[in-house]
């Protein structure tokens, strides 16, 4: 075929048809750039990947066509490959191509072409743009989205740290060649991210066109990946003779987006106004870009933001839900997401963090099209057309109302009179879509309502072939050409997905049956979410089987998915049976379907009463419009009517127009807001004459509670009675009008009226909605949900299988700040925003639910009827104003510090799946408890399993014994238990009372909440198979979002066990990732937390510092916005201190320091809180600074505040900072249930006007001590008398009852201040990011200024010994003496006796301690002055300290740590879950010194027998002596273990001294070692092995242990070390900085080693 019979479609852009479009493109490229723009070389420029595609053939036609222009040897054809990615997009790679084309001797005439996607076109057209000041360029995209985007328009850029596309400039390419045949070889999902920008154009600007994207997308798909040159049919399409249908109709979607953005290019090309409008999508569509790319693409990004910024229009109300619904189906038509929690963007763990409102709202800022701090995006007017010719202002609030998952409904009132229509109904808009694809010609059906569940209906519909779909007026009509009943099964095998549409999955269910097979299908699967396959579907299924329709249960039995076989006859017909008492939707979907079966049937609905029989009625009142009439039988002699339905054979007839009702169900919540606040509401299509049940909710439940309506047959006017006032209802029946139970519920909630005359009126005022048992199979289990949310306003409910009472309360009464839990259900969320209205601070989670009936419902509140909302991000915010303190906080029990008696029972609940049973086993043996686990307990009791007991007698009879065993434990188990309770234990309003009370009495205890991440549960209930079994995922979820606000408000403390915590903790430590935690294990830190907590809250150990001694004390502010930044580096800045201060105040979920004040959330507190626990056993100081007091936390919000310090309590905080800023009232609150948590009340004067001398001083003084464990009282110095003037206070105010005081000045002049200050001084570390207040003092600065004011003398320490001289002591002591600042020296004093030498050294006046070893254990006793426990009970002493005796003289302090070394490292390398018992059993060999300190440690341990062994079996008989009572075996050989192997083995002998070879001779004497068999570690479950030899690093018995499994190893350098912390600790008080110590240790060990 000749080059010019090439067929080439032309765009003009700026007044040249730059622009060519057609199919197989490269011979025409050639001619026509060599032809149009000679040049000396043509660069490709492309990435690999493009590249060994579609580069070679481009060379080939260019070599060509040069070639045939004489041209060949005086023009280059040159390439230049980048890597595939956006990461190509910076200045490092244009540098290189830029240097590739110096080095190429390229000249200004050269043309450079790009041959790529988005990235290659845009740095190749910045780099034609600036090189040489501008040389031509050419693009070839060969992506969808490239050839209608990036490719037109003539802007260039690369990316920048600052953010995409930031530094480029607009240079115009000379040609563009679209060559469509390129995108064959594409990725699908590559096509599809390119159709997102075809749409965004024609949504923006040509509607008609947007009309056949929408009718057309399998087509297109198609069109886009079909080869189109074989070796049969070469290079079809190329010309107009040889394109097929669907390749002219892809080329045609191609060049009409391209003409819509070169139009508004050559309109506008710098993009100051117009060419803004292309950018409809971008501006949050980028901003989600910005988070989750490269994962997810461009225009699958855009297409997001698309939806997003029409519901933005919408909110503005300058947009019809018609026109976001056809957006919106359009887009998913082309299988691209449409929201934030598409399963594309859901399944990125970056999505579950980055995509926080506020995050995007913060990457929108730096948008190109925003005018300053005002953000700009494209507003849609209607398909086809904008609000403006350019991006349109929007505020932040109106971005963040649609972008968040929740909305808070401000109270308010409607206007004065409001008219408004709702949506069409749902349930008429799938009938009539039913019937208008089944019957015969073309129907036009106006006020459909646009919604996900007829979309759902529509796209199956579709997906079976059963009709065609166009849309008309701007898509408020739908028009719907009838297949007649001809349906085939979905292509290739596709499952027709109807997410939760429950009225969808019934009708099609029976729509399936006729299906007619085809020659690649012969099923249909049907399928929806996980709470639509809980929804029963059995009785229809059981029906149409039973008529021979072959249908099966793909999972469980009675829901979806099915699969339904086709069958040449379809649906068999006449006489079938249905039992219809659950959904009245079985019948009508017979009903629909049957006037096309085989046979004429006669449906007879059978099993109990029939339910909503007035959408029975809907139905055949709809079949009748569309030509079928169904004939109800009639009992002959009474004249009843019969619930038999005789159904004609007959083919519908589409009318030629059918107007969809207003939906009844939705009008119901207008005419409740106006019932509600006294108002009027006059809602349109929907009255008398309706076909809803629903519509008769304004007469039958409004009327009676007295509101005025009137109603004709097309409109209804309701106007509410005073506020407060409105009426019960005693009983009403709502079984015609199920689903508006909820609208009612909400209503009377707060009707205290009596009820009107001829009423009865219940006992308890309360109003019984009966007629109802269906709605527990809808959406969720509806009853439940509105009983559940209904007692979080305080309001109380009853309810059984049918209905459910509500007793009302006052108005003033209803609790604030309720945070509803929506269940995805709309009618949940609707009904309750209408409560919203008279309850401050109502959060409605799951907004986007209402979509399903009343898509705009938020912005009808707002935009119609004057009620404002805000957007709410439930993981951003905190607070009485969303959650915090009434649904997140706990509410401890009012139970001070010793309140409960000693050694109270605590009881332990949380949800099943938490770690309640190994978490109280644990906490059990640190508390030396018995652990009950209360449904053993139960099953020993009753004599049955929990699981049998629910099967045999059902849920409700579980709880009510369950509750019984509650009281039987308390009364049987008062003290010495930690009793393990049932997960459901506070489903029962009885339960709840019963641990509330428990937690509140004295004579009670603690009640220990365990809380585990939501996700990390409903993983482990879908495996654990030792209960009765959840339903699903969703059902966990369900259940654990009801049980939480229960949970918590039971519950007097909190423990956070999240298995995700510990491995990014580890992950932090290590630096590298780390797996989660297995089920039922426990990391090291965690074990050590459970244990530090639970002993705080039963009060065995506090872990409170002691501010009694004199001893200075100091803590660590921890400035970080997130602690795990610190964790890495906790060890080096927690040296030295004895509490850490967590300032809550400066945390931020974004990891960067607040900017302005906020309000961090109680899941992120907690967590922060959690994460710290893991890696330090210090106190922790619970800190939230308010501005006023120089913090970040917002003044005003004071609720907030005292929610997150009761946070801190119920968290086992130690010590908890309570601001003088509070309420006093609030304070004493806070001081009356603060437990064993300690108030460090406080009070900062940043003026500089506090006078320490002055009244306001004592009257702060004299509040803060009347509720303050520590008093906290900071001024800001002027001068430097004012640390005198605060030295005068503290002493006048100290006495032995007052509180210990914090006195600071803050600034430069207060640092002396902090030196001076005793207790709890707060200090700063250089590696933290910034101070927590001005003139704050490191740990070491504060040592050093004491040390020159003569507060603290320099000391000298020894090491007393010989031989020593490699002795790795003084580098560990001299190194933590200088990292703390201390201005003490250790050295060796190496002699071979205690001679006078060293007595003269243990007398000398500056003498601060010291180390002893060999030969000198025994030896230094004699002068010594007093020794500990230990060293008495083993006999030698390794450690010397200087301390004040009893008489207040100086004495010399003899005491081991040896044995606290080796009992460290064995505790800290046993496996959590394998502790020791008194059955366990260690071994020790050797029988010198250091085997005694060895056999006190595993005594101390617990190890129930200690083997000894040594060669002298005399020598370890006379040391087993000296222990009588620790049952000592001595052993004649390290074979044999009577008691069992040892699962801790200490060797005291020198390494030399041992081998694992049994020919061997040890020593220079050539005497036998030690031997050591493999059977000295025959434990299976492994252990830990010690040896206390110094060298070699790694002896024969470590060796030994490395080959074995499940061994750990401790060698002879770490037990030095961890000694020599202890005595570091003994001597000074202070923990070093044991990572700094090691480094030096460990380079002292390397350098003295002995050469090998």
């Amino acid at each position: 075929m000749a080059d010019d019979a090439i067929d080439i479609s032309k765009v003009s852009v700026l007044g040249r048809e730059s622009i060519h479009c057609g199919f197989h493109l490269a011979p025409y490229v050639a001619r026509t750039v060599v032809s149009e723009l000679p040049s000396s070389a043509y660069v490709f420029v492309s990435d690999t990947h493009v590249a060994s595609v579609h580069l070679g053939r481009f060379q080939k036609e260019f070599a060509r066509e040069l070639d045939r222009q004489g041209r060949a040897g005086t023009t280059r054809v040159l390439s230049y490959l980048v890597a595939p990615g956006e990461e190509s997009k910076s200045r490092a790679v244009k540098a290189k191509v830029e240097d590739w084309m110096f080095s190429e001797k390229c000249t200004r005439d050269t043309v450079i072409i790009a041959l790529g996607g988005g990235v290659v076109g845009d740095l190749t057209g910045f780099l034609a743009a600036t090189y040489m000041r501008g040389v031509p360029f050419v693009q070839i995209p060969t992506t969808l989205l490239a050839m209608v985007d990036s490719s037109v328009g003539g802007k260039t850029a690369i990316d920048v740290p600052a953010g995409k596309n930031l530094v480029g400039a607009f240079w115009q390419p000379r040609f563009v060649f679209i060559d469509a045949s390129l995108l064959e070889t594409l990725p699908q999902r590559e096509v599809k991210n390119g159709m997102a920008e075809v749409i965004k154009t024609a949504a923006i600007w040509d509607a008609e066109e947007f009309a056949t994207l929408e009718s057309s997308a399998p087509s297109i798909l198609a069109a886009s990946s079909t080869p189109s040159s074989t070796p049969s049919s070469l290079h079809t399409g190329r010309t107009l003779a040889s394109r097929t249908a669907a390749q002219s109709l892809l080329l045609r979607v191609i060049v009409a987006s391209i003409s819509v953005k070169a139009h508004v290019v050559t309109v506008d090309e710098r993009e100051t106004g117009l060419r803004n409008l292309v950018n409809f999508g971008h501006t949050i569509g980028h901003a989600i870009e910005a988070v989750l790319a490269p994962e997810v693409l461009h225009g699958e990004c855009v297409a997001v933001g698309m939806v997003l910024e029409a519901e933005v229009a919408r909110a503005r109300g300058v947009l019809s839900q018609v026109g976001v619904g056809r957006l919106t189906r359009c887009l998913k038509a082309y299988g691209l997401p449409t929201s934030l929690s598409d399963p594309l963007f859901a399944s990125l763990p970056k999505a579950k963090t980055g995509l926080g409102v506020e995050r995007l709202l913060d990457i929108m800022k730096v948008d190109k099209k925003n005018a300053g701090a005002e953000k700009r995006i494209v507003l849609l007017s209607r398909i086809g057309a904008t609000a403006e010719q350019r991006a349109s202002a929007v505020s932040d609030a109106v971005i963040r109302r649609v972008l968040s998952t929740a909305v808070r409904v401000l109270p308010g009132t409607p206007h004065k009179e409001v008219t408004l229509a709702t949506p069409g109904s749902k349930s008429i808009s799938n009938r009539a879509m039913v019937l208008a694809a089944l019957g015969k010609g073309t129907v036009r059906i106006k006020n459909l309502l646009h919604s996900d569940d007829t979309a759902v209906m529509m796209a199956a519909l579709h997906d079976l072939k059963g009709a065609e779909f166009a849309f008309e007026d701007g898509g408020d009509t739908l028009v719907v050409k009838g297949g007649e009943g001809k349906l085939s099964p979905p292509s290739g095998g596709k499952e027709v997905y109807l997410q939760n549409a429950g009225t969808a999955a019934r009708f099609l269910t029976t729509v399936c049956t006729l299906v007619q097979p085809s020659a690649s299908a012969t099923s249909t699967v049907i399928t929806g979410n996980a709470r639509m396959k809980q929804r029963p579907i059995g009785p229809l299924v059981d029906a149409l089987r039973t008529n021979g329709s072959a249908i099966t249960y793909v999972e469980a039995e009675g829901g979806l998915p099915l699969r339904i076989t086709a069958a040449e006859s379809g649906l068999a017909g006449g006489h079938i049976q249905l039992a219809a008492s659950v959904s009245s939707q079985y019948v009508s979907s017979i009903l629909l379907c049957a006037p096309y079966a085989a046979k004429e049937v006669r449906l007879e609905l059978v099993g109990g009463q029939v339910i909503s029989q007035p959408y029975i009625d809907m139905t055949i009142a709809m079949m009748r419009d569309f030509g079928v009439e169904v004939e109800r039988e009639v009992d002959a002699q009474t004249g009843k009517k019969l619930d038999v339905y005789r159904i004609p054979r007959k083919t519908y007839t589409n009318p030629a127009e059918y107007n969809v009702e207003s939906d009844a169900s939705s009008a119901t919540y207008p005419a409740a807001i106006a019932a509600i606040t006294g108002t009027t509401v006059v809602i349109q299509n929907i009255g008398s004459s309706s076909l809803q049940g629903d519509a008769g909710f304004a007469k039958n439940v409004l009327e009676p509670m007295g509101c005025t309506v009137v109603q004709t047959a097309s409109e209804t006017r309701v106007t509410g009675p005073p506020v407060g006032t409105l009426r019960q209802l005693g009983d009403i029946d709502m079984e015609t009008m199920t689903d508006a139970f909820l609208t009612a519920s909400v209503l009377l909630a707060v009707a205290t009226g009596k009820p009107a005359e001829g009423r009865k009126k219940r006992e308890g005022n309360g109003t019984r909605i009966y007629g109802i048992a269906n709605q527990r199979q809808k959406e969720c289990e509806r009853i439940q949900a509105m009983a559940d949310e209904l007692a979080k306003f305080g309001v109380r409910t009853e309810q059984d299988p049918d209905s459910i009472t509500v007793f009302p309360v006052p108005l003033e009464q209803l609790k604030a700040d309720v945070s509803v839990h929506c269940y995805d259900d709309h009618r949940v969320a609707l009904a309750f925003s209408c409560l919203a209205l008279v309850a401050k601070g109502v959060v409605l989670e799951e907004k986007r639910c209402v979509e399903k009936t009343f898509p705009n419902w938020w912005d009808d509140l707002e935009n119609n009827l004057g009620i404002k909302s805000e957007g709410v991000e439930l993981e951003a915010e905190a607070g009485p104003s969303t959650l915090l303190s009434s649904q997140v906080a706990p509410v401890p029990a009012p139970s001070p510090a010793g309140a409960y008696n000693r050694n109270a029972s605590i009881l332990v609940i949380g949800m099943r799946g938490s770690g309640k049973t190994t978490i109280g086993g644990f906490a059990a043996r640190a508390l030396g408890r018995t652990f009950t686990d209360a449904d053993q307990f139960l099953e020993e009791q009753e004599n049955i399993t929990v699981f049998e007991y629910v099967q045999t007698h059902g849920w409700p009879a579980f709880r009510k014994l369950e509750t019984d065993i509650l009281r039987r434990l308390i009364e049987k188990y008062p003290t010495g238990h930690i009793i393990s309770l049932g997960g459901g234990i506070c489903e029962t309003s009885a339960a709840r009372e019963m641990l509330k009370a428990y937690a509140a009495d004295p004579e009670g205890g603690p009640v220990v909440y365990i809380e585990r991440d939501e996700d990390e549960v409903v993983h482990y209930l879908q495996y654990e198979k030792s209960r009765p079994a959840y339903g699903s995922g969703d059902e966990v979820r369900d259940v654990y979002r009801r049980r939480k606000p229960w949970l918590l408000e039971c519950s007097s403390n909190r423990f956070v066990n999240y298995l995700g915590l510990q491995s990014r903790v580890n992950a932090q430590l290590s630096g590298h990732p780390s797996e989660p935690a297995s089920e039922g294990t426990l990391a090291r830190g965690e074990l050590a937390e459970i244990s530090r907590f639970f002993k705080l809250v039963a009060a065995d150990d506090t872990n409170h510092v002691d501010l009694k001694s004199g001893a200075r004390t100091y803590f660590l502010s921890l400035t970080y916005p997130d602690v795990f930044q610190a964790l890495p580096l906790l060890d080096r800045l927690k040296a030295g201190v004895d509490a850490l201060e967590l300032r809550v105040d400066l945390l931020s979920p974004s990891g960067k320091p607040p900017a302005k004040p906020a309000v961090p959330s109680a899941e992120y507190v907690s967590l922060q809180l959690s994460a710290l626990r893991q890696c330090t056993s210090l106190p922790i100081i619970f800190t939230v600074r308010s501005v006023s007091q120089g913090g970040m936390f917002p003044d005003d919000k004071v609720e907030d505040r005292v929610a997150l310090l009761e946070l801190a309590v119920a968290l086992g905080c130690e010590y908890v900072d309570v601001e003088l800023t509070l309420p006093e009232k609030r304070i004493a609150e806070l001081h009356a249930r603060r437990g064993n948590s300690k108030l460090i009340t406080s009070w900062h004067d940043w003026t500089g006007k506090l006078k320490w001398d002055g009244e306001e001083i004592m009257e702060k003084y004299t509040t803060a001590s009347k509720y303050g464990d520590v008093v906290k009282l900071v001024g800001a110095a002027q001068r430097i008398e004012d640390n005198y003037a605060l030295v005068n206070f503290v002493e006048s105010a100290t006495s032995p009852s007052a509180p210990p005081i914090i006195a600071l000045n803050t600034g430069t002049l207060g640092q002396l201040s902090r030196v001076v200050n005793r207790h709890l001084t707060p200090v700063t570390h250089p590696l933290l990011p910034s101070r927590a207040a001005p003139g704050q003092l490191s740990f070491a600065e504060i040592q050093q200024a004491l040390h020159l004011v003569g507060q603290l003398p320099a000391r000298q320490f020894y090491l007393f010994g010989t031989p020593i001289s490699a002795s790795p002591s003084p580098t560990i002591h001299n190194t933590g003496f200088q990292h703390l600042g201390f201005p003490h020296y250790y050295s060796l004093h190496e002699t071979s006796t205690i001679d006078d030498t060293v007595k003269a050294v243990l007398n000398a006046p500056d003498f601060g301690g010291a180390s002893v070893t060999i030969p000198h254990k025994l030896d230094i006793i004699p002068e010594l002055d007093t020794l500990s426990l230990a060293a008495h009970a083993i006999g030698a002493v390794n450690t010397v300290v200087v301390r004040q005796g009893p008489d207040g003289q100086r004495e010399l302090f003899g005491d081991n740590t040896d044995w606290q070394a080796i009992a460290k490292c064995a505790e800290d390398n046993l496996a959590a879950e394998d502790p020791i018992t008194s059955k366990s059993t260690g071994l020790v060999i050797g029988a010198g010194g250091t085997s005694r300190a060895a056999l006190y440690a595993l005594h101390n341990l617990g190890v129930g027998t200690i083997y000894l062994y040594n060669r002298t079996r005399a020598n370890a008989e006379k040391l087993a002596a000296v222990f009588p009572d620790f049952h000592i075996v001595v052993l004649d050989s390290l074979d044999e273990y009577p008691a069992g192997p040892p699962m801790i083995v200490v060797s005291t002998v020198p390494g030399s001294g041992t081998t694992t070879d049994e020919t061997a001779q040890v020593g220079g004497s050539g005497r036998a070692g030690v031997y050591l068999p493999p059977n000295i570690l025959a434990r299976k479950e492994g252990g830990v092995v010690i040896d206390m030899s110094y060298r070699p690093y790694i002896t024969p018995l470590l060796g030994l242990a490395q080959e074995k499994k499940c061994w750990k190893t401790v060698a002879g350098i770490t037990l030095l070390l961890e000694q020599g912390f202890r005595q570091f600790t003994l001597w000074t008080g202070r923990t070093p900085p044991k990572k700094e110590v090691e480094k030096a240790a460990w380079a002292k060990y390397r350098a003295t080693a002995p050469p090998s």
